[in-house]
């Protein structure tokens, strides 16, 4: 005799609470005077990535990876925008790092987000 299952009553969902909305960039990164102060950020740095891991500064450089003007301290947390002295220069996997535990940090309401090892620019991240 064979096994027969029975058909879920319920219909999978993604697993996601709230559908996630799409990503868009915020008008003020589209600005004439942001795109100059990425440039001079970006030619600061020598056009390589200024992270610093285990007393080393990553090797990722242009035009083999893509770099990020990032905002030490972000913009939505007090940053000043066109500020230089507010600026680095990340390669995508320590911008996403860096933006990923500043993000974790806001939601936690006593501002104790998880907080990876290593600093940026001799900053912890």
């Amino acid at each position: 005799m064979k096994l027969q299952t029975l058909k879920p009553r319920m219909q999978t969902l993604s697993g996601l609470s709230v559908a996630r909305l799409p990503k868009t960039a915020d008008d003020l990164y589209q600005r004439p005077e942001h795109r100059v102060w990425r440039a001079k950020v970006l030619e600061r740095a020598g056009w390589r990535c200024e992270a610093v891991d285990a007393s080393r500064r990553c090797a990722k450089a242009a035009p083999a990876h893509r770099l990020f003007a990032d905002h030490i301290v972000e913009v939505r947390d007090g940053g000043a925008l066109l500020d230089l002295a507010n600026g680095q220069c990340l390669c995508g996997s320590h911008h996403t790092a860096k933006t990923a535990t500043a993000r974790a940090i806001r939601r936690d309401p006593r501002g104790r987000g998880f907080r990876p090892e290593g600093s940026l620019r001799g900053r912890p991240l």
